[in-house]
Formats: structure tokens, C-alpha cells, sequence
């Protein structure tokens, strides 16, 4: 029986060579182009999600019509970032590698310029490159595309969100006319439209499934948290889902760095990719990741493109994109291959109406979500435990020497002893790290509404008379966030998060309010606690200039580092705080992360990290 490869046109020694990288039938993207393109004769658009299998959709039929006997750039493929620039390079190496004097060069910034000139000037026909690199090459004239026959155009809708058209018009200008030049996007925006219409002539055009939409193999789900809660929200989706091995998505390079810290902190086996970042750092994470040594990758959008990591499990959102678009380029990063995955969306009341937005785009319905309780997620942990105990492999010939000594430990305890013991060492760390945990799903009451979604302020209620306004002599000099402050008053008092009001931290105290029917219980309960030697002290609060802060400390604080009464911060501050008041991951007391914020200087950081991307 032929391979299906060999039907489609592709000859035996890249069969050959993609059989052995387990390419058994092609993917339907693959099996729909790979023969228009084979032709040779027309220009092509192709759309399809991404994880769809696209590189070897193009990258086959170039092998195919490039002549490697000749030794010069036959084939430029263009791409939006390194990721995606090394991946393709990968790619392209391995189909080719049963084919003589096959060159491919990976053209990219943040690598040696002078190495890639070296590798161009030996000879090669095919270079995949960034759009900013190839024209510091071309600005030295170091290499010569007047007998390019193919130019691709990879993932060019985020090519042209990231303000590549005036690069990818000068590139293009030192290309022949009679070039053939295809294009593979997985959306088709307006923009991607006038791009083919500029460079094409009557292309042939192919889409599978229809323009826009996600992949079909994707379950979406959204939860919807108060801004304060988010950070502790997302640890218990994690936890409940103990086999995860994700992309965690944000807007910018500092949240993506404070969260991974935060959890790293927490004990999670998490880490940073950002533009920010050299490239051998970006090497070191993601090798790490591919080894699966990572359990959570913390990304921005443009450092996660051309990521393709097999069996990733979960996408989740921690912030939803600026552009809907790119939700759907965020979670085709799981169910490739035609795996199934889940693509979460961590969100606040006031961003319903953005889920609605991207289910329009992407065709499907979004689930809603409830966050775990700590019970559901010791449950999920301990019986994930027990399903690895049972499947385990043993290694009988090692651990032979060492029975007679383990018999000997556990013989005065019985069977049923034994395994509720092994169970005990995991569960019971779960246990202490969900005692007390609040519910964090955001209620409807309009009592609890976020004055600002990304502000992670809570609505004060003192104002209605069911809240005592209350004082503590612990403050930011101390380590207090209010999410941190939050969740140290529920650990010591046994009270739930949504029962307090309006946390004000401000140098070495603070203020905050809970019911009037708890107020005599916090009190009581801290009457005999002590931090770091002093002891604890909350009374209720009179006149709040009168408790120590006077003058400036009292009032609104917008421009202040400490903050006022008003508990107004500036975008450029950083919070810190879990806002659930959980031990450490790792059996710690401290409460990490949680609360962070966008940063008014988004927008520059995203052009910045374009730029550097390429």
C-alpha cells in the first residue's frame, strides 16, 4: 500500500524522512494544497488554524520544486518571530535531510548576524528569516534574490499586527516579478485581504472550515472572578487540573514576569518567555518546556508565536487579547495534530461582553465555568496521586536489594495503615493549603461590582451601614498588599474574602471593613497573635488622620508610592497579593501574587517587543 504522501505527489526520500518523524496520512490543510502547489503555476492563499499542520503544507511541495543542485536562495520563507523562524528551519532540515546538498538558513534577530552571513555566503536555497533581520542583510547586500522563484508568507496576519508591511514591501521589492508567492494565515483579516491582493495575481485560494473560526477540537471555557481573586483563582484551576501542562497568555512582558515569579514562589514548576528576555535564555525556557520540566509556560503574544509544543493540554487566558483575533492564534497552541484541548479564560464581570465578541469569531460557544472549591481540588489531586501509584513502572531489578529493609520498616503496620499514610503525604499539604478556602467565583450582587476591572480594587461598603471600618498596625514596611493583607485576616479568623469590604494599605497600617456581625470576631481573634515579635493590634477606626497618618498619608494618594485613604495607585505600581489567603504551594506562610496590573505603557512595551521579536 502506497503512503499517502507518495499519492499526493511527494517523492520516496522525504517520505522517507517524514515517516520517520511519524507523519503517517496528511492533515487535511496538507492534502488540499500540497498538490495546487506541486503545480508550480499559481499564486496561493491558504487559511487554516493554527496546529493544523502548515509548514509541512508548504515546506513539501518547496523541496519538491527547488533544485538543490543549484546553490543559491531559491525560496525565502518570511515569518513574525525567532520561535516560529528556528521551528520552520527545524522543520524544513528534517523533511530534507535524505536530499543532497539541501541548505536551509534560519535568518532571526538576537542571534549573531555575522554567523547567519557566513551561512548564507556557503551556499543555500532556502532561508526562512524575520522581517527586520533579512533587511539588515539585504541593507548589506549579502545576499542576491534575482533567481527567487518562491516567496512564503507565514502566519501574515500577525506579520502585519506587528507593523511588518513596510519591511515585507522593501523584501519583496528585491524579488523577481515572476515569483510565485504563497501565503498561510489562520485568520483572514482585512488587512491579510489587501496583502494577497498586492502581491498576487488571481491566486488560488483554499480555506478549511470557515474563515475565522477555531479549531473544533477546542473546548473554551471562561470563570469569572473579581480582579483581586484572579491570581488566587488561577492557582486552583492548576491545582485542579493536576496533569496540566499549558500556556498561560498575558498582555504584557511585566505581568508575564511578576506572575511566573509569583509562582515559582508558590512551588509550581512555571517560567517566563518574553521579549525581554536573550535568546539563550528563550532557548534555556524552552527547552525546559519541551522536556516537559515546565509544567506552565507564562507567554505574551508575540514571544509565544511559533511555538509548537506537542500535547500541550491547556491554554489559559489570564488576560484576554486586545485583538480577538489573536484568541484564536492563543489557543490553537493545544489540540494540534488533532489532539483535543481546553482554552480558559480568566475574566471579570465587565469582560462578558468581549467572551460574546470571540464566540461570534470563532464560531463556538463558550462554557461557563465555576472555580473549584478546596474540596473538589484535594479530591482531584489525591486520586491523581493514586492513578500514578497504580501505573507506575517498576524497575524490579533495582529496587530488589532494597524490599527486605522496606518490609522490615512497615511491618508493624497493616495494609489499610500503609496506604493511608502514602496517601497522607500528599493530601494533607493540600488540605492545610485549602483549609478555609473562599469561594472566588465573582457573585452577581451589585454590592461586590470592580470599580476598575484591572485595578483590583474592592467596592467599599462601609457606606450602607452593614460594614464596621476597622485598623491594624501592619502596613506595606511590613509586606502587605491588600490581597496579602486579605488573605492573612482569613487565615487568623476563620471569616470567608467576600465578606470583607475596602482594604486601604498604607505604610504601617491599614485600614479595612467586614460585617458588623464579624467585627467583634476579628478582634477577639487576634487579640493574642503576634507578627515578627510585635503584637497584632485592630480596633475599630475613628477619624482615620487621627490613627497615625497624618496630613498627606490620609488623603486620596493618586501620585503617592504609599497610597491614600482612597487606595488609589498609579498604572506604574506593582501589587503584589493572592487575594485567598493560601499557604505556600511548598508549605510556606507567604501569599504570593495576585491582583496585577495592567500598565498604561502597554501599548509601547507591545511595539517594543515586536520589533525585538524580529
Amino acid at each position: 500500500m502506497n503512503n499517502p504522501f507518495i499519492e499526493l505527489g511527494i517523492r520516496h526520500d522525504i517520505v522517507n524522512a517524514i515517516s520517520e518523524l511519524g507523519f503517517e496520512k496528511p492533515t487535511p490543510i496538507q492534502e488540499a494544497s500540497i498538490p495546487v502547489l506541486l503545480s508550480g503555476s499559481n499564486d496561493f492563499v491558504g487559511l487554516a488554524q493554527t496546529g493544523t499542520g502548515k509548514t509541512a503544507a508548504f515546506g513539501l511541495p518547496l523541496l519538491e520544486l527547488i533544485d538543490f543542485e543549484e546553490n543559491h536562495p531559491q525560496a525565502l520563507v518570511l515569518c513574525p518571530t525567532r520561535e516560529l523562524c528556528l521551528q520552520i528551519t527545524s522543520d524544513l532540515s528534517k523533511f530534507a535531510k535524505n536530499i543532497p546538498n539541501a541548505k536551509v538558513v534560519a535568518v532571526y534577530g538576537g542571534a549573531s548576524i555575522m554567523d547567519q552571513l557566513r551561512s548564507i555566503k556557503r551556499g543555500v536555497q532556502i532561508v526562512v528569516a524575520t522581517p527586520g533581520r533579512m533587511l539588515d542583510i539585504i541593507g548589506r547586500k549579502a545576499i542576491d534574490f534575482s533567481d527567487i522563484r518562491y516567496v512564503v508568507l507565514d502566519e501574515a496576519d500577525e506579520m502585519l499586527n506587528m507593523g511588518f508591511q513596510d519591511d515585507i514591501d522593501e523584501i519583496l521589492s528585491t524579488t523577481p516579478e515572476e515569483k510565485k508567492t504563497w501565503l498561510f494565515s489562520a485568520t483572514m483579516p482585512s488587512e491579510v485581504r489587501r496583502i494577497a491582493k498586492k502581491y498576487m495575481t488571481d491566486p488560488h485560494e483554499l480555506t478549511m472550515g470557515k474563515q475565522n473560526t477555531g479549531n473544533a477540537n477546542i473546548e473554551h471555557e471562561y470563570y469569572v472572578v473579581r480582579a483581586r481573586d484572579k491570581y488566587a483563582a488561577f492557582k486552583r484551576i492548576v491545582d485542579f487540573n493536576p496533569d496540566i501542562f499549558g500556556i498561560v497568555f498575558c498582555r504584557t512582558k511585566i505581568e508575564t514576569q511578576e506572575i511566573a515569579e509569583a509562582l515559582i514562589k508558590d512551588g509550581y514548576n512555571a517560567d517566563a518567555l518574553h521579549g525581554d528576555l536573550s535568546q539563550q535564555q528563550r532557548d534555556k525556557v524552552m527547552k525546559r518546556y519541551r522536556e516537559r520540566s515546565l509544567q506552565l509556560l507564562i507567554a505574551t503574544d508575540v514571544a509565544a508565536r511559533g511555538i509548537d509544543v506537542n500535547d500541550v493540554t491547556h491554554v489559559i487566558n489570564y488576560s484576554l487579547p486586545d485583538e480577538i483575533e489573536n484568541y484564536t492564534h492563543r489557543s490553537g497552541r493545544t489540540a494540534r495534530a488533532g489532539k483535543t484541548g481546553v482554552s480558559i479564560a480568566i475574566i471579570n464581570s465587565k469582560e462578558l461582553g468581549k467572551i460574546r465578541q470571540i464566540e461570534r469569531v470563532i464560531g463556538k460557544q463558550f462554557i461557563k465555568a465555576e472555580i473549584p472549591n478546596g474540596f473538589d481540588v484535594c479530591e482531584k489531586q489525591l486520586f491523581s496521586l493514586i492513578h500514578k501509584v497504580h501505573n507506575v513502572t517498576v524497575n524490579e531489578a533495582q529496587i530488589e536489594q532494597y524490599i527486605p529493609r522496606i518490609m522490615d520498616e512497615f511491618a508493624d503496620l497493616t495494609k489499610e495503615d500503609l496506604i493511608k499514610r502514602f496517601a497522607s503525604l500528599e493530601f494533607n499539604r493540600f488540605l492545610e493549603y485549602y483549609k478555609n478556602a473562599p469561594d472566588l467565583n465573582a457573585p452577581e450582587d451589585a454590592r461586590f461590582r470592580e470599580r476598575d476591572g484591572a485595578s483590583g480594587e474592592r467596592f467599599s461598603r462601609g457606606n450602607n451601614g452593614d460594614y464596621t471600618r476597622l485598623f491594624i498596625n501592619l502596613g506595606s514596611v511590613d509586606g502587605f498588599g491588600r490581597g496579602e493583607l486579605l488573605g492573612y485576616i482569613c487565615n487568623n479568623t476563620g471569616i470567608v474574602g467576600r465578606t470583607v469590604g475596602k482594604i486601604d494599605v498604607k505604610g504601617v497600617y491599614s485600614f479595612f471593613e467586614v460585617a458588623n456581625a464579624d467585627s467583634e470576631t476579628v478582634m477577639n481573634a487576634f487579640k493574642t497573635i503576634e507578627y515578627k515579635g510585635r503584637q497584632v493590634r485592630i480596633e475599630v477606626s475613628g477619624d482615620e488622620r487621627s490613627e497615625g497618618g497624618r496630613g498627606r498619608s490620609g488623603g486620596g494618594g493618586y501620585n503617592r508610592r504609599e497610597g491614600g485613604s482612597g487606595g488609589g495607585f498609579r498604572g506604574n505600581r506593582r501589587e503584589g497579593g493572592n487575594g485567598g489567603g493560601y499557604p505556600r504551594r511548598d508549605g510556606g506562610d507567604r501569599n504570593n501574587g495576585g491582583g496585577f496590573r495592567d500598565f498604561s505603557g502597554k501599548r509601547r512595551e507591545e511595539r517594543s517587543e515586536r520589533r525585538n521579536r524580529s
